[in-house]
């Protein structure tokens, strides 16, 4: 039981860490909490996600770079074995002053300290009705291949 209970914390404490690293924008420290072969997905999203730290950052810039300041809360935590699943509210602050608020659920799996699968829920049209023209016009310009292999 105690070794389950440790188990589970540490998963929760890496979760926890790679939150607080994307929320400061803080790229090398998320990439350092993912596998070499951890993959990230938004899965309403109509791409196929990223695999490997390095993909995974250039993933998630695509659409936090021009974001300016996030609110996040979290409702819930549940922590089993390695799965940690999240579920919690993203408010982004966009510099030209819209805001978009966002509900997910986030499931994250974790494996010797790193999170081997990272996978997020969403609803495509409550995001897209609140983010600004610009910012979908700039995820429109992007390429998966670039950070997809």
């Amino acid at each position: 039981m105690a070794e389950r209970e440790s188990r589970e914390a540490a998963a929760r404490s890496v979760v926890e860490r790679m939150w607080q690293a994307l929320y400061a924008k803080d790229w090398d420290g998320v990439a350092a909490l993912i596998a070499p072969d951890g993959h990230y997905e938004d899965v309403p999203a109509p791409d196929p996600g990223a695999t490997g730290p390095e993909n995974v950052v250039k993933r998630l810039r695509v659409g936090l770079d021009p974001v300016e300041r996030f609110e996040h809360r979290i409702h819930r935590v549940v922590a089993q074995g390695d799965d940690v699943v999240l579920e919690h509210t993203e408010t982004w602050h966009f510099p030209t002053g819209e805001k978009l608020e966002n509900h997910f659920v986030t499931i994250h799996v974790v494996q010797d300290g790193k999170i081997k699968l990272w996978r997020d829920y969403w609803d495509l049209g409550t995001m897209m009705q609140q983010a600004p023209p610009w910012w979908i016009e700039r995820l429109a310009k992007q390429d998966a291949s670039e950070w997809s292999d």
